[in-house]
């Protein structure tokens, strides 16, 4: 069961989150999934769960690299760690959805909005249908 609480203002702090995000665009190790979930989590809890990785690594191969290091086979597991594990049918605004990724990445973490999923693209962020979650986790 996840230990982190969501601050009393958690929704006005993450619309304001995901506005930072809109436009900026992918970058591994400075704006990814993991960092962008991350922040996602920092601004309706407070504690930032990635702020070990930050900074440590500039590709995707590298971030993989720096978690395995830590003690996860990859940003989903890491998750899976932090969070409790629900059916994706049930997830709320707020919690968070695997989908899956493009390109280099297999799995891409995002933010349930309701019956849509942020995620972080390579311009900026997109929206996915909630029915597309592969997994989803409870915050």
């Amino acid at each position: 069961m996840s230990a982190l609480q969501h601050l009393p203002d958690w929704r006005p702090r993450l619309q304001a989150y995901v506005a930072t995000c809109v436009s900026l665009p992918f970058k591994a190790g400075t704006h990814d999934c993991a960092l962008f979930w991350a922040g996602a989590v920092a601004a309706m809890t407070g504690h930032d769960p990635a702020a070990y990785f930050r900074g440590k690594y500039r590709t995707l191969k590298g971030g993989l690299k720096a978690l395995k290091e830590a003690g996860f086979r990859n940003h989903v597991e890491a998750v899976a760690g932090l969070l409790t594990e629900i059916p994706p049918a049930y997830a709320r605004v707020g919690d968070t959805a695997v989908v899956a990724g493009d390109g280099e990445i297999a799995e891409a973490l995002g933010i349930v909005q309701g019956e849509m999923i942020y995620v972080l693209r390579s311009d900026g962020l997109g929206l996915v249908p909630l029915t597309s979650a592969m997994r989803a986790f409870r915050l």
